[in-house]
C-alpha cells in the first residue's frame, strides 16, 4: 500500500483576524505554535482566510517562514477602491522584510 505524507499544512486564520483588531499578540499566539509545530515536521506552511492590508504584515511579521498566503478574496475588495496595481504594491509591501 502506497502511504503519501503530507508536506504542507494550511493554517486556516479567521480566528486570528476575528481576534486581531482586540488583541494581535494574544490573536497571534496559537498559530506561532502550529506554525512551529509544522515548521518542526518538516511541513511547509499557508495560510488563508481574512487576511487584509489590516492584519497581513504582523501575522508575517511574527511568522516569516509562511511560504503562501490566500489573500484574493480582501485584494480583490481593495483594488475595487484603489485599483489592482495600487492594491498590489500595498500587499507586497506586508511582505517586505
Amino acid at each position: 500500500m502506497l502511504q503519501r505524507q503530507a508536506d504542507r499544512v494550511e493554517l486556516y486564520t479567521e480566528p486570528y483576524a476575528t481576534m486581531y483588531p482586540e488583541d494581535p499578540e494574544k490573536a497571534i499566539a496559537p498559530f506561532i505554535e502550529a506554525a512551529k509545530a509544522a515548521r518542526n515536521l518538516g511541513m511547509g506552511i499557508n495560510a488563508g482566510h481574512d487576511l487584509s492590508l489590516v492584519n497581513l504584515k504582523y501575522m508575517h511579521d511574527n511568522i516569516p517562514w509562511i511560504d503562501e498566503v490566500s489573500i484574493g478574496h480582501a485584494l480583490i475588495c481593495d483594488a475595487l477602491y484603489m485599483g489592482l496595481e495600487k492594491t498590489i504594491e500595498e500587499y507586497k509591501k506586508c511582505l517586505d522584510k
